[in-house]
C-alpha cells in the first residue's frame, strides 16, 4: 500500500492516509477517513461539555457542572451530590 492523498470534506484540504493508517482501518473494519486531524480535532472538541461555575446549593463551595444550571433546581458539588444520592436511596 502506498500513502494515498485524501481531501478534507470540512476544510477541503489534502491530506495523507499512510500505508500504516490504512492497514489499522482496514483491519478494524472503518471506512476511510473523511476529515482531516485538525477538522477531527476541532469537530471532537466541539462535542465535548463545556463546564459552568456554580455555587453548591449543599455546602456552599464553589464547584464546576458541565451543563448551564436554569436556576429551578438546585445545584450541587459532587460530594453533595453523591450524598443526596445515596439518602434517596
Amino acid at each position: 500500500m502506498e500513502t494515498q492523498q485524501l481531501t478534507c470534506q470540512d476544510c477541503g484540504n489534502a491530506f495523507d492516509f499512510t500505508a500504516e493508517e490504512q492497514q489499522f482501518f482496514s483491519e478494524k473494519g472503518f471506512q476511510p477517513p473523511k476529515r482531516c486531524a485538525n477538522c477531527r480535532r476541532q469537530k471532537k472538541d466541539a462535542h465535548r461539555p463545556s463546564f459552568t461555575k456554580v455555587t453548591c446549593s449543599g455546602c456552599g463551595m464553589e464547584t464546576e457542572v458541565p451543563f448551564v444550571p436554569k436556576g429551578d433546581r438546585p445545584v450541587y458539588c459532587r460530594a453533595c451530590f453523591e450524598k443526596n444520592k445515596s439518602m434517596a436511596a
